[in-house]
């Protein structure tokens, strides 16, 4: 929202590395928790956006990249922490902690439990695994034969483009993924995540997101999606709610600041869809893919 100093930066800087887990080698999601992928992504987008990735020294950030790795089983997924549950969103956020790290030619390197005689690249199982998740329908699962949900959907999509397969016809179908995409939306404007679901408004960027890595921002309604959004708004405390006239909380404020973002709202920055971080910030990294957005409108 253009507002990157109504939080203190020290104090959230502080704050992240007080989250490390120095058994583990990663970030948990609060003082004296367990590292898991999920928060060790969110701590390192956080430091990135604050400019404040060098507060990470070099041993913590070499035991931070190991503890990625570590994550990876044979199957080619990634687990979220050492009890071992696996879902494609570990998968993504382990791809995007090693890119925002500077490290992701890591996953170039030949996995360890594959033939010396056929060698297979960390990359290459994780596509494989990726492109099993894949239904008929043309959207993905949290893992094989699962069904589809449209935040697997990113999550997919995400890892694709940051390793440069979503041209791969084996990985995607972009136009049969796009059009289960915008079947999401509904008559009142909002976006589900399955069928037969209620909108919800994170949704505006689980979906959205995908649409603007895929090109296809365009087959939705976003006039109706950003009236939807708005409505779900509380006029008085602020803050975004996940449909009209229930409580507003974190969680969908910012997906449906982000939903607006990627259609174009006013006065809002530029959104990198696969990151969910300022575009700005990810161009200087030289880590931008070839989303679309809509175009900003005017005030």
């Amino acid at each position: 929202m253009g507002h990157q100093d109504a939080l203190d930066r020290e104090e959230m800087i502080q704050f992240v590395l007080s989250c490390w887990d120095e058994d583990a080698g990663a970030f948990g999601a609060h003082p004296s928790h367990d590292a898991h992928i999920l928060a060790t992504l969110s701590g390192i987008q956080i430091l990135v956006i604050q400019d404040a990735l060098d507060r990470l020294s070099p041993e913590r950030t070499e035991r931070v990249v190991q503890f990625i790795l570590d994550r990876q089983t044979p199957a080619g997924v990634f687990s979220g922490d050492s009890f071992g549950e696996t879902d494609t969103r570990f998968t993504h956020c382990s791809v995007l902690s090693l890119a925002l790290l500077g490290r992701l030619s890591e996953l170039d390197k030949p996995y360890p439990s594959t033939s010396e005689s056929h060698p297979e690249t960390r990359k290459a199982k994780i596509l494989d695994y990726t492109r099993k998740c894949r239904n008929f329908d043309g959207a993905f699962g949290s893992k094989i034969d699962a069904e589809s949900h449209a935040a697997q959907v990113f999550v997919c999509t995400g890892t694709l483009a940051v390793l440069g397969a979503l041209n791969d016809p084996s990985c995607l179908d972009r136009d049969t993924c796009a059009w289960w995409l915008s079947e999401r939306q509904l008559p009142n404007g909002g976006l589900n995540g399955r069928p037969e679901k209620l909108e919800d408004v994170c949704y505006s960027f689980w979906v959205l997101s995908s649409l603007s890595i895929l090109g296809k921002l365009s087959w939705i309604d976003a006039d109706k999606l950003t009236s939807f959004i708005l409505s779900s708004q509380d006029p008085e405390q602020g803050g975004i709610a996940d449909r009209p006239d229930n409580m507003v909380d974190v969680f969908h404020t910012v997906f449906g600041v982000a939903g607006l973002s990627l259609v174009g709202y006013p006065g809002l920055v530029d959104l990198d869809p696969v990151y969910c971080m300022p575009a700005a910030v990810i161009e200087k990294k030289g880590l931008r893919t070839g989303w679309k957005a809509l175009p900003r409108k005017q005030k």
